[in-house]
């Protein structure tokens, strides 16, 4: 039996449109894909999942959360053509999503519970359907490395060791301060308190502004201390008088003399 020439072109160019309408399918497949901001989420950190590889016109988004795409999966659904075009599934639960117009979706404040896999699936016609998944692991803290840990380490006891350094050059320098202070007021040096321990007065030394005058029992004393009386003027000379006037002075005491001097002489017991 023989095929028609006609017939064997017509399923010739069916047969290559087939191919190549399953070519464009697959590689829109493979162009579609799902990008993490951040990359490694962290507890209470807002999660984004970008679609990219998306055209610019389709008909729905649906996001799911598990390893399979069913109604108990489905976190929601975005129609663009619609008024309110974000629709909750089962899956949403108390959760915070948000769908953008471009098929992305924001996950705000993500739990650890929030991890797994997310799946995305977009319709741009009845007979085409794109696809992309993506594995989120939300981590409870952040982890430190041995390196952080030990530069963290390190740069605490540097910050310590620097205010104990601060702390003891403001108390060295207040004592500094204080000493050239009170020195600046009296005008002598202090004297250091730890020469009499059993003493905690302090005294000075100064010069009395008057005679000090010891007690009369001290007689002593009072002789080594007290002033020498100062000696006495001398008389001024007698005046001078002639020489007649001498000699007869002289002769007159020799007739006359003076008794007083004898009288005064007493004879002893």
């Amino acid at each position: 039996m023989e095929i028609p020439t006609g017939t064997q072109c017509h399923f010739s160019k069916g047969l290559l449109l087939s191919v190549l309408a399953l070519w464009i399918l697959q590689g829109s497949w493979a162009a579609l894909r799902i990008r993490k901001i951040p990359e490694q989420p962290q507890k209470n950190q807002d999660l984004l999942l970008s679609v990219q590889g998306l055209p610019d016109t389709f008909q729905d988004v649906v996001w799911y959360q598990g390893e399979e795409t069913d109604g108990g999966t489905r976190l929601f659904s975005y129609i663009p053509d619609l008024q309110r075009p974000q629709r909750d599934g089962n899956a949403m639960k108390q959760r915070d999503i948000v769908g953008f117009p471009n098929g992305s979706m924001l996950l705000r404040h993500a739990q650890p519970s929030d991890s797994g896999t997310y799946h995305v699936e977009v319709t741009i016609n009845p007979s085409w359907t794109m696809h992309a998944s993506t594995e989120v692991q939300v981590a409870e803290k952040l982890p430190v490395s041995t390196g952080n840990m030990t530069a963290i380490i390190t740069g605490s006891l540097i910050s310590g060791s620097l205010f104990i350094g601060i702390i003891a050059y403001l108390l060295v320098t207040r004592g500094w301060r204080s000493r050239s202070h009170r020195m600046a007021t009296t005008g002598k040096p202090e004297l250091d308190p730890s020469r009499n321990s059993g003493d905690n007065n302090i005294y000075e030394v100064m010069p009395s502004p008057v005679l000090l005058v010891s007690p009369l029992s001290d007689a002593g004393s009072t002789n080594a201390t007290a002033p020498q009386p100062l000696p006495p003027l001398p008389l001024p000379p007698p005046p001078l008088q002639p020489e007649s006037v001498l000699e007869n002075h002289q002769y007159q005491e020799l007739l006359n003399p003076d008794p007083a001097p004898y009288c005064q002489l007493v004879p002893s017991p």
